[in-house]
């Protein structure tokens, strides 16, 4: 999909657990493209696995959750961390999703990573990215 990339140790991520359904692949890249609000998971050893991601904050301000305390731990978090969103993107790209209620979880100073499932949680797996009246106005498409 990409070619050839040079990736940076420091965008590399361990995920101790892989992902849900891709347990085995335990390196991602984290890639960002660019001019746009998303980034690529790319796995360091299967060149066809990727994710598309995004900062939920960027279009669900007011995202919130609670990390437990076993993902804190598993993700060694004391103070930086970054999440993310992972897309869906639909043929009508004004029908995208992004799933609010499994984040994307990383700790950027120690480069590990984990999509942790919020239990409990009103957020659904497939929120739509732009709400009705700002997909009208969405032009090109992503």
């Amino acid at each position: 999909m990409w070619g050839e990339l040079e990736v940076k140790e420091e965008d590399i991520y361990r995920f101790s657990k892989g992902l849900p359904g891709f347990e085995d692949e335990t390196e991602y890249a984290l890639i960002s493209w660019e001019e746009t609000p998303f980034s690529y998971l790319q796995s360091v050893h299967e060149p066809g696995l990727s994710f598309l991601l995004v900062s939920p904050f960027m279009f669900v301000p007011d995202y919130s959750f609670e990390l437990g305390e076993v993902d804190k731990e598993e993700l060694g978090i004391e103070e930086q961390v970054s999440v993310f969103s992972m897309v869906t993107i639909h043929s009508d790209t004004n029908k995208s999703t992004m799933n609010l209620l499994a984040p994307v979880v990383l700790n950027p100073e120690q480069r590990l990573g984990k999509q942790v499932v919020l239990h409990h949680s009103s957020y659904e797996t497939r929120h739509l990215i732009w709400a009705e009246d700002e997909a009208n106005s969405v032009k090109g498409g992503v």
